[in-house]
């Protein structure tokens, strides 16, 4: 599950670029309107999408509106069959750009994830448009060794160069739903909590 990630342009370059492009493509007030730090759903984010120019952000609103939901995750193992997701899982992929994740413990004690040696995670994610409005799921997996004693799921991560592939190229969309992630730093946020 992903119910909470961080989106930091002081802490990455490549973030810092992605809101520059959001600035020369949608205007100066469209970039200040990106929320940085903990990103909740319903926030209005640029994410990466497929373009002739390369990836290329759009800002999107974090879930898919259901009558009585919102949907913030998609399980990778499913979306090709399930009817919320299919289409999206076939022809409509996105990339979401972060400086980490956040997860939750049985015990609510609260964790930051993020990529070894890289300013930027990149997690694999879907979108559409719902009552007229742009949005996207991120996708989750089954969690891996650096993930799974905290909790059983987790982000479906891309390494850089499978940015590309994932917009791009269909024919590896089953190769990219069930591969499992890379490992991961995991810090406890009790600590800095416990300061204030």
């Amino acid at each position: 599950m992903c119910g909470r990630y961080q989106f930091s342009a002081e802490q990455s370059a490549e973030i810092l670029q992605i809101v520059q492009e959001v600035q020369d493509k949608c205007g100066a007030k469209a970039a200040e309107a990106i929320r940085q730090g903990e990103i909740t759903p319903g926030c209005k984010m640029p994410v990466l999408i497929g373009s002739d120019e390369g990836p290329t952000p759009e800002l999107m609103v974090w879930g898919y509106r259901l009558p009585r939901a919102m949907l913030v995750n998609a399980k990778a193992e499913t979306a090709l069959e399930k009817p919320t997701f299919a289409e999206s899982a076939q022809f409509r992929h996105c990339v979401v750009p972060s400086t980490g994740f956040y997860e939750w413990d049985a015990y609510k004690r609260k964790y930051h994830f993020t990529l070894p040696e890289a300013e930027t995670l990149y997690m694999a994610g879907l979108f559409d448009v719902r009552g007229g409005t742009p949005c996207y799921v991120i996708l989750t997996t089954a969690a891996n060794d650096s993930m799974r004693e905290i909790h059983d799921r987790m982000p479906l991560i891309l390494e850089k160069e499978q940015i590309e592939p994932w917009l791009c190229d269909r024919k590896a969309t089953e190769y990219f739903l069930r591969m499992t992630p890379p490992l991961l730093n995991v810090r406890s946020m009790e600590a800095q909590m416990g300061l204030w």
